[in-house]
This record gives C-alpha cells, structure tokens and sequence, in this order.
C-alpha cells in the first residue's frame, strides 16, 4: 500500500522520529510478559507522542502553535530518554541494542532542538 505524501512526511524531524518508533517497536517486543503494561506500553505511548505532536503542531495555523507543540515532543522524546535508561538498568536490553536507540534518539533530540530554534528565529 503505498501511503500519499502528507506534507508533514517532508520533514526530517517527523523522519527521524517515525524510525525511533520503529526501532522502539522493534526492541519492545521481548520484553517481560509483566512490563506488558508497565516500561513497554509507556515507551511505546511516549515514542509515538513524540511523532505525534510533531504532526499535530504541523497542522496548527501558527508559528507560535507550532512550537509549542515541538516543545511538547521535545519532553515526550525526554520521557522516552529516562524510559530507555531504565529498561538498560533493568536489563531488558543489552548494551548494544541500548546503543542503537540511543543514539537514534540523540540524532532527533539535535534535529527537534535546531527545528525549534529555527523556526524560533522566524517567530
């Protein structure tokens, strides 16, 4: 099936974090049947918030909505820094695999944080 080009599916922000949550999907399954509703469906409910909000303030009729909105994504995309963390504590995931999101989450942290003052200077 092939999906029509949404305008918000151009920007490298909204990119960057459709593939997080992609990978958290990916690196989630296996986690404990107990954490079924516990660190899996809260890192999975923050990741896609964060892809979320990008699109919602996409739609919004201003600059100054917009960035609230990208404020807000930047906080889940925290939440989802702290989830990550403890899932290696607890050793749901090796350090390898801990790594790979990490830094995926890294590179979309500078992309949303340049996007925000990008667009801030332009407000």
């Amino acid at each position: 099936m092939e999906i029509k080009n949404k305008g918000y599916h151009k920007l490298i922000v909204w990119q960057k974090a459709r593939e997080l949550v992609l990978l958290i999907y990916q690196y989630t399954e296996n986690f404990p049947k107990s954490e079924e509703f516990g660190l899996k469906s809260q890192l999975r409910r923050a990741t896609v918030s964060v892809m979320l909000t990008i699109v919602e303030g996409h739609r919004r009729k201003s600059k100054k909505d917009f960035l609230h909105f990208l404020n807000i994504a930047m906080a889940s995309l925290t939440e989802v820094e702290a989830a990550w963390e403890i899932c290696f504590d607890l050793k749901f995931i090796n350090e390898s695999i801990f790594k790979i999101v990490e830094d995926k989450r890294t590179e979309l942290a500078i992309i949303l944080e340049a996007f925000i003052k990008g667009l801030s200077k332009h407000n």
